[in-house]
């Protein structure tokens, strides 16, 4: 006995296979989002993040940048204690600034007031260094910190799901812009 396969049949079967990937893709996408921009998920799919994932990790960026930056205000070379002074003094400012907003537009959300693990284990790692050693992983420390904000913060002031914090992103992203150019400049 002989099926006899008519083009009907393949173009069902195309759409359900298109289909069935699209679900998968969107799922996916919902699991990246739950997950949070730590695992670099989100920016490699370019999935936005929903407000609480970017607040959370908008604070927890920042809240990284201040103590790593404190504490290479101690112990970095002169050039780098520089650089270091200049991030305490921006990301205070924008940590200053997502409180406000938050007061007045979502006073539901909560920004952390300390490190989760992850953070907590790098700085950990950069003050168990010295000398070379520990500039060499406070630049390596900066510039990711810095290409995971801009990508957040892109992805966030174009398409977040709330227009303050939205816009608060696109006026924030040129400062972290910044900064990213200075952390690529710090080993040359």
């Amino acid at each position: 006995m002989r099926i006899h396969f008519g083009r009907t049949t393949y173009a069902l079967a195309a759409i359900g296979i298109l289909l069935s990937t699209s679900a998968l893709a969107q799922t996916a996408g919902q699991k990246a989002n739950e997950v949070g921009e730590k695992t670099g998920v989100n920016s490699v799919v370019g999935i936005t993040p929903t407000a609480t994932t970017f607040v959370t990790d908008a604070a927890m960026s920042d809240l990284f940048e201040i103590k790593s930056s404190q504490l290479a205000e101690k112990k970095a070379d002169p050039a780098t204690q520089k650089f270091a002074a200049q991030m305490v003094k921006d990301h205070e400012k924008t940590s200053a600034e997502l409180k406000t907003l938050l007061k007045t537009t979502a006073p539901a959300f909560v920004t952390p007031i300390t490190l989760d693990q992850s953070h907590q284990d790098k700085l950990d790692k950069l003050a168990s260094l010295s000398g070379a050693d520990f500039s060499k992983q406070y630049h390596d420390d900066q510039l990711s910190a810095h290409k995971d904000a801009v990508s957040m913060f892109e992805r966030y002031a174009k398409d977040g799901d709330d227009p303050a914090l939205k816009a608060w992103a696109g006026k924030t992203l040129p400062d972290l812009k910044k900064h990213l150019s200075m952390a690529e400049s710090l080993d040359k």
